[in-house]
C-alpha cells in the first residue's frame, strides 16, 4: 500500500500564503494579505508581480494553461483555459502572463443564465479576480476564482453576492463589536463546513439506465427485497472498493488545500459522507464545489459514478448538504461559542438572538435557498428536514431564554456522568442537550447546522440568505443600541423582546410528525413551503427585495433574475423527465413486457397441445395482469404526453409553467411510474431492459 505524507501533499497544487510568503517580495506579501484580510483595493503593480510569480509556480508545477475559474447561475463551475504562450519575432514563444490578464478575463456571457439581464446578442461579459480564494492547479491549467459579471456590471455568478453578504454581515457585526469594546477586532467572518453526501454505483449498471444518464435519478424501479430496513450500512465497515476510492479522493483534495477530515457509510445502501474542517464561506464554497467534481472524476477512475442528486432511489434516503455555519473574529472568537456560563455571556446571546430572528423574519429565504427539483423529493421525507424552517437550540439553551424572557434566575441544567456499568470504561459528563436530526436549522454547539440543502446544490445560496439576514439582525440592534443611554439595560431589553417575538420559530420535537405541520402552520404561522413553485417566488416578496438590496448583495434587478433563473432551471429539470420517461417507456418497457407476454403465451399454447387439462395458473394469471398493467402503462405515457405538450405551450411566465409542472406533470409522472414498477415485480428479469434497484445498490 502506497504511503501517504499528508503534510508533504497538503496544498501542494495551491498558490497560498505560504507559496506567496516564499516567491513574493515583503512589500508585494504585505500588500496583498492587506487586499485579502482587510478588504483593501489591490494595487495594479501588485498584480503583476503576483501573475509573474504565479505563472511560474504553475509552469514548475507542470501547467500550461492558465483559466478563470467562475460559478456561473448553472450549479456547476465554468471555465475557458488560455495557454501562457505569447509569440517571439523569432517564430518561438515564451511564457508569459500578466497582472491584466490575472485580474481580468472575458468570457462569453451570452450563454450563460441571466434571467433577463443580457440579451443574446449582448454577450460581453467580465471574470474578476478573488484574492481572498487561493489559485490552485487542476491537471495542467492554473485555475484562478473569479467573480464573473455582465457587461453592465450585474452579477451573473454565485461568488459575487456570497462576499457582498460576506461584507454586510462584516460591517453590521462590527458595530456590535465597538459597542461592546472589542476594539481590537477588525473584522467578522462566518465560516461553513459542508458535509457532502454521495452516492457510489458501479459504472456499468449506470451505463445501462438512460434514466441516470440523462437527469442524474432514477425515474423508475421497484423496491428490492433489502434496502436499508436493518440499518446496517450506516457507519459500517467500508467496501474495499470504495475504500480505494475514499483513499485516491482524500490524496486529490488534499493536494488542493481542501480539508477533507471525515468518510463513513451513510443510512442507504451505497450511500456514504464526506465532511470537512471549516473554512472561511467563499473559500469552503469554492471548496464544495470542486470536492463535488473531484468526486466524480475519481469515481470513473475506479469505474464507478458518483451520483449527486438529492434522490436518486426512491424508498431509500436521499442526499443532503449540510451547512455548518458559524461567525468569528479576526481575534480568533467564535461569537456563537457560549462559554461555560452562556446565560451570563451577554454578547453571545445578542448574536445567538441575531440568528434566531434572521432564521423567523426570512424563513422563506432560507427555504428557497434549498429549493431544486431534485431537493423536492427529499425535504420532508424521513431522512431530511421537513420544508417547515425551524431552529433547534436544546435544552441548555432553551431554559436559558425561557428564563430572561420570564426574568427569573437560571436554574442551570445538571452535568450527568454516564456510567456504562463496565469498570474499564472511561466515565464522562453527558453534553447538555441532545441532537435533533429532524430540525433543518439546528444550534449544535458553537455553529447552526442547515441541514435542508440538496446534495447537488451550491451552499452559496444558502449562506448569501443566511449571512444577510443576520447583517439586517444585527443592523437593527446597533441602530437601536447606538442611540441608548443605559447600554446594559437597552441589551437586556432587546434580548428579551426578540426572545417574546421569536419564539415562534424555536422547535425541539419531533419535526417529521404531523402534529408539528399543523401546529406550526395554523398555531405558530410559519410558513411550509412545500415545493420550489412555492417557495421561489417569495424572493420577490417586498421585504425579502429591500433587506437584499439594503445591504447591496443584489440589486433589484438581480434578484428579479434569479429568480427566473431558479425557477426555469427547475422547469427545464423536471421537463427532460418526462421526456426521459416517455422515451423510456417507448422504447424500452412496453416492447420488454409485449416480449415477454410473448413468450408466456407461447408457454401455454406448447403446454395445451401436449397437456390441454393443464392449467398454466401461473402463466394466464400473469398475462392478465401485465395485459392489464401494459394498457394503464399506455394510457399513463399518453396522459404525461399531454401534459408535456400542455406545458410547451403555457407561454413565457415561468411562474404560470412551474405551478403547471407541479400540479399537472410531477403526478402524472408518478402514476406512470407506479404502473411501470408493478410491471416490473411481474416479469422476468431476462426480459427486463435495465438494472434493477436491487443490483445497482449492491453493485459496489
Amino acid at each position: 500500500m502506497e504511503k501517504i505524507n499528508v503534510p508533504e501533499i497538503f496544498g501542494s497544487l495551491v498558490f497560498n500564503e505560504r507559496v506567496m510568503k516564499e516567491r513574493l517580495s515583503p512589500e508585494v506579501y504585505a500588500s496583498l494579505k492587506r487586499t485579502i484580510d482587510e478588504n483593501v483595493r489591490l494595487d495594479e503593480a501588485v498584480a503583476d508581480a503576483v501573475a509573474a510569480e504565479m505563472r511560474d509556480w504553475a509552469i514548475e508545477h507542470g501547467a500550461t494553461h492558465f483559466t478563470h475559474w467562475f460559478q456561473p447561475l448553472t450549479g456547476v463551475t465554468a471555465e475557458k483555459h488560455d495557454s501562457f504562450i505569447e509569440p517571439t519575432p523569432e517564430g518561438g514563444v515564451i511564457m508569459a502572463f500578466s497582472g491584466k490578464e490575472l485580474i481580468k478575463g472575458e468570457p462569453d456571457a451570452s450563454s450563460f443564465p441571466s434571467g433577463g439581464l443580457r440579451a443574446t446578442f449582448e454577450a460581453r461579459g467580465y471574470t474578476a479576480w478573488d484574492p481572498t480564494s487561493f489559485a490552485f492547479i487542476k491537471g495542467h491549467t492554473l485555475c484562478i476564482p473569479t467573480a464573473f459579471c455582465s457587461y453592465s456590471g450585474e452579477a451573473l455568478d454565485k461568488k459575487t453576492p456570497l462576499l457582498r453578504s460576506m461584507q454586510a454581515i462584516n460591517r453590521q457585526g462590527m458595530r456590535i463589536m465597538r459597542l461592546f469594546g472589542n476594539d481590537d477586532v477588525k473584522h467578522i467572518n462566518t465560516s461553513v463546513g459542508a458535509e457532502q453526501e454521495y452516492f457510489l454505483i458501479d459504472k456499468k449498471m449506470y451505463e445501462l439506465r438512460p434514466d441516470l444518464r440523462y437527469t442524474g435519478r432514477t425515474l423508475f424501479g421497484a423496491r428490492p427485497p433489502k434496502g436499508q430496513e436493518m440499518d446496517d450500512h450506516y457507519f459500517g465497515v467500508i467496501k474495499p472498493r470504495v475504500s480505494a476510492f475514499m483513499e485516491d479522493l482524500n490524496k486529490e483534495l488534499w493536494k488542493l488545500g481542501i480539508l477533507a477530515k471525515t468518510e463513513h457509510n451513510e443510512v442507504a445502501p451505497a450511500q456514504h459522507e464526506l465532511a470537512p474542517i471549516y473554512s472561511t464561506t467563499n473559500i469552503a464554497t469554492d471548496h464544495n464545489q470542486l470536492t463535488m467534481e473531484i468526486m466524480q472524476t475519481v469515481a470513473k477512475q475506479h469505474d464507478m459514478i458518483c451520483l449527486l442528486h438529492e434522490k436518486p432511489f426512491a424508498g431509500v434516503n436521499g442526499s443532503g448538504k449540510h451547512n455548518n455555519w458559524s461567525i468569528s473574529t479576526d481575534t480568533g472568537i467564535n461569537l456563537l461559542s457560549p462559554g461555560e456560563t452562556p446565560h451570563e455571556n451577554a454578547q453571545f446571546l445578542l448574536f445567538l438572538c441575531a440568528v434566531i430572528q434572521a432564521v423567523d423574519d426570512y424563513q422563506d429565504l432560507l427555504r428557497l435557498s434549498a429549493a431544486t427539483a431534485g431537493n423536492d423529493h427529499r425535504l420532508g421525507a424521513n431522512e431530511a428536514p421537513p420544508a417547515i424552517i425551524s431552529v433547534f437550540l436544546g435544552e441548555e439553551l432553551t431554559g436559558i431564554l425561557n428564563a430572561i424572557k420570564n426574568d427569573a434566575p437560571y436554574e442551570g441544567v445538571e452535568k450527568v456522568q454516564l456510567k456504562l456499568g463496565v469498570h474499564a470504561l472511561p466515565r464522562f459528563s453527558r453534553d447538555t442537550t441532545d441532537r435533533n436530526r429532524t430540525s433543518p436549522f439546528a444550534f449544535t454547539g458553537n455553529k447552526f447546522e442547515f441541514r435542508s440543502l440538496g446534495s447537488s446544490n451550491s451552499i452559496a445560496c444558502a449562506n448569501i440568505m443566511l449571512n444577510s439576514a443576520v447583517a439586517e439582525s444585527l443592523r437593527q440592534y446597533a441602530d437601536e443600541l447606538e442611540q441608548a443611554e443605559d447600554f446594559q439595560a437597552a441589551l437586556h431589553d432587546l434580548i428579551k423582546r426578540v426572545i417574546v417575538e421569536h419564539e415562534r420559530i424555536l422547535f425541539d420535537g419531533n419535526g417529521y410528525g404531523e402534529e408539528w405541520v399543523k401546529e406550526a402552520t395554523e398555531v405558530r404561522g410559519l410558513s411550509n413551503l412545500r415545493t420550489t413553485p412555492d417557495a421561489m417566488p417569495h424572493l420577490l416578496d417586498k421585504k425579502n427585495v429591500e433587506m437584499l438590496v439594503r445591504h447591496k448583495v443584489f440589486t433589484e434587478a438581480e434578484i428579479h433574475s434569479r429568480c427566473e433563473i431558479m425557477l426555469e432551471n427547475y422547469c427545464k429539470t423536471v421537463n427532460i423527465e418526462g421526456l426521459t420517461m416517455v422515451d423510456m417507456v417507448r422504447k424500452d418497457y412496453l416492447p420488454a413486457i409485449e416480449e415477454y407476454l410473448y413468450t408466456l403465451a407461447r408457454a401455454v399454447e406448447s403446454i395445451k397441445n401436449v397437456s390441454p387439462s393443464v392449467k398454466c395458473r401461473y402463466e394466464i394469471s400473469t398475462i392478465e395482469k401485465l395485459t392489464d398493467l401494459t394498457d394503464k402503462i399506455l394510457d399513463a405515457v399518453e396522459e404525461l404526453e399531454k401534459a408535456l405538450q400542455d406545458v410547451k405551450n403555457s407561454g413565457t411566465d415561468v411562474i404560470t409553467t412551474s405551478g403547471m409542472i407541479r400540479d399537472e406533470m410531477l403526478p402524472r409522472m408518478e402514476k406512470l411510474r407506479g404502473y411501470v414498477d408493478a410491471a416490473e415485480m411481474l416479469t422476468s428479469g431476462k426480459y427486463w431492459p435495465v438494472p434493477s434497484y436491487g443490483k445497482i445498490l449492491s453493485s459496489v
